[in-house]
């Protein structure tokens, strides 16, 4: 559960898999409005890889390399150090596959972005031969799936221990459009026994949703999979 910060600051805890567009879309907004309020944001994990595994897939942890679990594991190594660190890591991954076209996951593009934010030089060989990042990443997602009804991200937690799925939006506001989007957030975490509200998507969404997302779907090694929300 997430809980008032220090200092009168919103404790809020973000849900990620750097794999997911809307997740990133969500964080550009939480970001653009940490910049105006006082958020005390924690990074957590949760694996699309994990809950959309078809059956018969190997586990993400049992493989050399996932897509999202591998780039997890260096933002567990890293928000053990700084959870500033793992924030600006997940920026960037963000950033280089959402909006530029780039993969992230490959450990060359990787080791570029850690030395843009500043990482160690050995962070990623470090965090992959520590395997008890595997146990980091599992502990947050079983957390978010069992404990919260996870079934995809972003999912954020407010210190009333309410937990959100989304917002889900595109492209992301940012500004009075950002802290208007804010203040209906909170609202919608104060009230008890609200599950959910929706907007259908149109063909015309769906097709300015996909231009937003061009350099995602242009770069990506994976087949989205939709799983019905509960």
């Amino acid at each position: 559960m997430a809980n008032s910060g220090a200092g009168g600051s919103t404790a809020l805890e973000f849900y990620l898999d750097p794999m997911c567009p809307y997740a990133y879309q969500t964080s550009v907004w939480i970001r653009d409005v940490r910049t105006r309020h006082d958020l005390d944001i924690t990074w957590r994990f949760f694996s699309l890889e994990e809950v959309n595994r078809p059956e018969g897939k190997r586990h993400p942890w049992e493989r050399p390399l996932a897509y999202g679990w591998t780039p997890m594991r260096v933002a567990a190594w890293l928000r053990r150090r700084d959870m500033d660190l793992c924030d600006r890591w997940y920026e960037a991954c963000g950033r280089a596959l959402h909006e530029e076209g780039r993969r992230f996951y490959d450990p060359v593009v990787a080791a570029e972005l850690l030395g843009e934010i500043g990482a160690p030089d050995s962070a990623w060989d470090d965090a992959l031969a520590d395997l008890t990042t595997h146990d980091d990443v599992l502990a947050d997602h079983r957390h978010a799936a069992d404990s919260l009804g996870g079934f995809g991200v972003p999912i954020l937690v407010f210190p009333n221990g309410r937990a959100l799925f989304g917002p889900v939006v595109v492209p992301a506001p940012l500004g009075d459009d950002a802290d208007r989007l804010w203040d209906v957030c909170q609202a919608y975490a104060s009230i008890d026994g609200l599950y959910e509200i929706k907007t259908p998507k149109t063909a015309g969404d769906l097709a300015r949703i996909g231009t937003a997302f061009e350099p995602y779907l242009r770069s990506r090694e994976w087949t989205t999979i939709q799983t019905p929300a509960p």
